[in-house]
C-alpha cells in the first residue's frame, strides 16, 4: 500500500501549532550560507542523477531476479525496498549483484502502525526495533539510508508530546545506525508533524549527529509551501529526494488526495525551480519515484518522465 493512501485510509486530524522555534536565528544563519558555486560545478547542473523508485510499484508477477532485470532494462538505476520484509536476503542480493540495479535505500515498514509518537510505549518499541531491523538489513543490501516517517500528530498525541517522544526513541537508534554507518532520513509526509522547514532543520540539528538527515519529499510539500523554500532552508541535510507531482488547482477543484492526480509536468511542483535550488545546496544524488506503478509500460513512462524533470 502506497503511504499517501494508507494517510488517507487514516483520516489523520488537523495540526495545532507548536512553540516558537527559539533556536531559529541560528539555523537561518546555518542554511545561508553559500554551499557551491554552480557556475564552477557544471557536474551539479543536473542534480538529480540516479533513477529510483519503490519496490511496490512493480505490478507484474515475475521473480525478484526478473523484476531487478525489468527495471534495469527500463532505465532505473536502483530500487527500495520496504523492510523489515519477507523477502529472501539471498535471492536480493543476487538479483542486485546480477543485473547491476542498486539498492540505495529502504522504507521503513512500521513507522505508520507503531509510530514512534505513540502514547503507549510498547507500541514505540516495536517501531524502534523494527528500525533497527531496517538499520542492519539495509547495511546488508548496500544502501545507505532508511526512510523514517519520525511520528504522528493526531486527535489523543499532542504536537509537543510527540516531538518529545520522537526525539526520545530516535535517540535509541544512534547507536544502531553507528553500527551499519547507515543513515536515518525522516521524510515530510501528511503526518501533521514538522510541518515548517525551519522547524524541521532545527529537529534534525537538535540530534547534533551526521546520520540523521531529511528524505524530502517534493510533491507532499505542496500541502504545506513551496519545495524551494524547503530545499533551501534544509540544505545539506538532505540525503535523497522523493518525487511525485501535486496540483493544486485539481486540490482545490476536486478534493486534497486528487492533487496527485497528475503526471509529472503536469501539476505545481516547478521542477525547473527545484533544480536549481538544490544546484544551490549542492545536491548530487538519487532521486526515488513514490507514484501509482503499473507494468512495464507504465514504469517506463515514470522512467521517461523522471527524466523530463531531471533536465527541467
Amino acid at each position: 500500500m502506497q503511504r499517501r493512501e494508507f494517510l488517507k485510509n487514516g483520516s489523520l486530524a488537523a495540526v495545532g501549532g507548536f512553540a516558537a522555534i527559539e533556536s531559529a536565528p541560528h539555523v537561518i544563519a546555518s542554511v545561508s550560507a553559500p554551499f557551491v558555486n554552480p557556475v564552477s560545478n557544471p557536474v551539479l547542473k543536473t542534480p538529480m542523477v540516479k533513477k529510483s523508485l519503490k519496490w511496490g510499484m512493480v505490478k507484474e508477477d515475475l521473480s525478484v531476479l526478473d523484476k531487478f532485470k525489468l527495471l534495469k532494462d527500463l532505465g532505473f538505476d536502483g530500487v527500495e525496498l520496504d523492510t523489515p520484509n519477507n523477502l529472501d536476503l539471498k535471492e536480493v542480493l543476487d538479483a542486485r549483484d546480477k543485473t547491476g540495479l542498486e539498492l540505495p535505500g529502504t522504507v521503513n515498514s512500521a513507522h505508520w502502525k507503531s509510530p514512534l509518537s505513540d502514547p503507549d510505549p510498547k507500541v514505540r518499541e516495536v517501531c524502534v526495533k523494527a528500525m533497527e531491523k531496517s538499520l542492519q538489513d539495509t547495511k546488508q543490501y548496500g544502501g545507505t539510508t532508511v526512510l523514517l516517517v519520525p511520528g504522528v500528530v493526531k486527535a489523543d498525541v499532542s504536537y509537543e508530546d510527540a516531538y518529545e517522544r520522537c526525539r526520545k526513541e530516535i535517540k535509541k537508534l544512534l547507536p544502531m545506525a553507528e553500527k551499519t554507518g547507515v543513515k536515518i532520513a525522516f521524510e515530510n509526509v501528511w503526518n501533521g508533524f514538522l510541518i515548517s522547514p525551519l522547524e524541521a532543520a532545527r529537529f534534525v540539528d537538535e540530534f547534533k549527529h551526521p546520520l540523521v538527515g531529511w528524505y524530502f519529499d517534493v510533491g507532499n510539500i505542496l500541502r504545506y509551501g513551496w519545495p524551494t523554500h524547503w530545499i533551501e532552508t534544509l540544505g545539506k541535510r538532505i540525503l535523497k529526494l522523493d518525487v511525485k507531482e501535486y496540483s493544486l488547482k485539481k486540490q482545490q477543484d476536486e478534493g486534497l488526495w486528487k492533487g496527485f492526480d497528475v503526471e509529472f509536468l503536469e501539476g505545481d511542483c516547478n521542477w525547473s525551480a527545484v533544480n536549481k535550488a538544490l544546484v544551490k545546496i549542492g545536491y548530487s544524488g538519487w532521486a526515488s519515484a513514490e507514484v501509482n506503478g503499473g507494468d512495464r509500460t507504465r514504469l517506463l513512462t515514470i522512467r521517461e518522465k523522471m527524466d523530463a524533470i531531471f533536465t527541467a
